[in-house]
This record gives structure tokens, C-alpha cells and sequence, in this order.
């Protein structure tokens, strides 16, 4: 059992699903993530911290690792003592044979139960145990928060390099005012997913995929200050090199790097002539890249 809420699956969480992985392999158990169906703050506070993927980009990555996933209704058992959960979701339930967790893993009634706990009770019950250390970056710990950080700062790098992919959403295309398109400079329009961290304002250079197959794209992610003000957040994306009828259709969107941040232009005619500055810049980027 891989122990954890893995609100984002970064390295570090990676880190504890492949343990699980080799405690498997030598003992022909079966490695299964134990996660959450809701985030545990959302039930305790009401309030869960922005996700890093959401709803079918979130079931993809979990079935890219490969591992089963079972999810656990946190609601029914927050109010657990450590010892409890362990003997009756653990042990009775689950029928552990190893557990895995990182190092500031807690669980039980108001958290009480550290690492160290789930340790002690594994040698009791003669489980297999291991805690991952913290996963580094550039000398500091990977973590969610940190990612969150790094996509509001335009980071999309840093924020790739900690998830150990890019950051992603997938969303329907939805009918936008057509003006690119009379530029020349089609684009798609979708909607901003509800409760996903909203990364920087601006220009990304971006990896659309389509029916399996990617494109580069320059897509804008903001509030669009030149055409309307107090626009809710909204994702364009001018799809290089692609021709087609999106319309309804669910496009993957991965941000790769950030170009510029979003600004007003005094007139249509300035937003279009950076918008083409944008494309080119884009394009060069993308001659060099290997995704």
C-alpha cells in the first residue's frame, strides 16, 4: 500500500508508489495507491488548496503509473484513532503487506499518527515498512505547495521538472468571438477548469494533444483586458500548424513555457502584431524542444 492524499503525483510522491512497486515484486503482492475520493482538507475545513490536475487528466495519471488505485471516503474515517485505522483499514480491509508512506506522512484523528506510528505497527503485524525521504530540487524539497508557487510565478519549467511532466488540464472547446480567426490566427477557446491552481497570467508556449497526437501551441490563459474587463479566466490557444473543427471537442493543454505576461494593448492592431511576435518566438522554441 502506497499511503498518501498525492495531490499532484509529483517525484516525491512517485518516490512512495515505486517502493510499493519493489515491496511487490518480492513478495507477489499487488502494489495499490491508497488515496482519498476528496481531499481531506475540503472536508475538514470546507476549503481544499487548488488542485494540480483535476477529474479525467487526474484518473489518467493514476493509471499511467500503472498501480491500482483505492479510494478511501475520508469522512468516514477522520475520526480514527492511528491504531484503529491501521487495524481495521490496513490490516482487516486492505490486507497489507507492506505500507509505504513519505516522511511527514500522518494519519488518524486530527493527525496524531506520524511515520514513526505506522512503523511501530508494522513491525507488530510483521508488515513490510518503508518511509521515503523527502524528494530535492535544486537543493529543496519537492512539494505541492511548492509547485503551486512555481506555476503562479509563470514557472512552468520548475513546475514540470517537480511533477515530472508538464502541467495539464483538458477542457471542451467552446465557441470564443471569432476575432483570431479574421487575423488569420485561429484559435481555440476554452473555459478555465474550476478549483485547478491558476498559473500566471500571459502567453505559454504549449503541447496540445489531439486524438493522440501533439501540436505545439501558443495559448494565453487570463482575462483577455484588451478585448472586455473583468472577463472570467479563459484559455486561447492558436494550435500551430493544425486545421480542424474543435468544437465540443476536449483538447489536452500542457504548459511548457511562459513567454510573456498578459497585458492591455491600446489598440486590435498592437494585440495582433504580438500575437504574430509571439507565434514566432513559439515556433523558434519549438524547433529545439524534444516533447
Amino acid at each position: 500500500m502506497a499511503l498518501g492524499s498525492f495531490d499532484g503525483l509529483h517525484i516525491g510522491h512517485m518516490a512512495v508508489i515505486n517502493a510499493a512497486r519493489n515491496i511487490a515484486a518480492h513478495t507477489g503482492a499487488t502494489p495499490v495507491i491508497c488515496t482519498f475520493s476528496e481531499h481531506p482538507m475540503k472536508v475538514l475545513t470546507g476549503k481544499a488548496p487548488p488542485a494540480l490536475f483535476t477529474g479525467s487528466v487526474r484518473d489518467e495519471v493514476f493509471r499511467e503509473t500503472g498501480v491500482e488505485v483505492y479510494r478511501l471516503d475520508f469522512k468516514s474515517i477522520k475520526d480514527m484513532e492511528p491504531r484503529e485505522f491501521f487495524e481495521e483499514i490496513l490490516v482487516k480491509t486492505l490486507n497489507a503487506k507492506g505500507v509505504c508512506c513519505g516522511f511527514n506522512y500522518t494519519f488518524g484523528k486530527k493527525g496524531a499518527g506520524k511515520d514513526t506510528d505506522m512503523e511501530q505497527f508494522c513491525r507488530e503485524y510483521g508488515i513490510i515498512f518503508s518511509d521515503s525521504e523527502a524528494a530535492l530540487l535544486d537543493g529543496e524539497t519537492v512539494s505541492s505547495t511548492r509547485i503551486r508557487k512555481a506555476l503562479e510565478d509563470g514557472n512552468a519549467e520548475l513546475a514540470a521538472r517537480m511533477l515530472g511532466r508538464p502541467f495539464r488540464f483538458r477542457q471542451q472547446v467552446v465557441d470564443g468571438d471569432h476575432r483570431g480567426r479574421t487575423w488569420g490566427i485561429p484559435t481555440i477557446n476554452q473555459r478555465y477548469p474550476e478549483d485547478l491552481v491558476v498559473p500566471r497570467f500571459g502567453v505559454y508556449q504549449s503541447l496540445c494533444t489531439i486524438d493522440g497526437k501533439n501540436y505545439t501551441g501558443a495559448t494565453n490563459i487570463g482575462v483577455r483586458p484588451t478585448v472586455e474587463e473583468g472577463e472570467p479566466v479563459s484559455i486561447e490557444t492558436n494550435i500551430l500548424d493544425y486545421e480542424g473543427d474543435l468544437y465540443g471537442k476536449f483538447v489536452d493543454v500542457s504548459l511548457l513555457r511562459f513567454i510573456r505576461p498578459e497585458q492591455k494593448f491600446e489598440t486590435f492592431e498592437a494585440l495582433e502584431e504580438q500575437i504574430r511576435s509571439d507565434l514566432a518566438t513559439i515556433r523558434k522554441f519549438a524547433e529545439n524542444d524534444a516533447w
